[in-house]
């Protein structure tokens, strides 16, 4: 799932996946292309973190998320 942010028209990323070595990821991509990767074994941690992350962007003034599944 990725979900978009917006923010004086530059966009932050995020996005949870499953990991190819098993778990999950969730990426940030922030505006300047820098990205962070973390991992989890767990789901319901990888919805906890998402959450938590979503919430201080949308604080910190980006407007969203406006989501996407794939």
């Amino acid at each position: 799932m990725f979900w978009w942010f917006e923010k004086s028209g530059q966009y932050l990323r995020c996005e949870s996946r499953a990991a190819a070595e098993g778990g999950f990821e969730f990426r940030v991509l922030q505006p300047d292309g820098t990205e962070c990767v973390e991992r989890f074994t767990d789901a319901e941690e990888l919805e906890k973190h998402r959450h938590a992350v979503i919430q201080g962007v949308t604080q910190a003034g980006w407007q969203g998320p406006h989501g996407w599944n794939i």
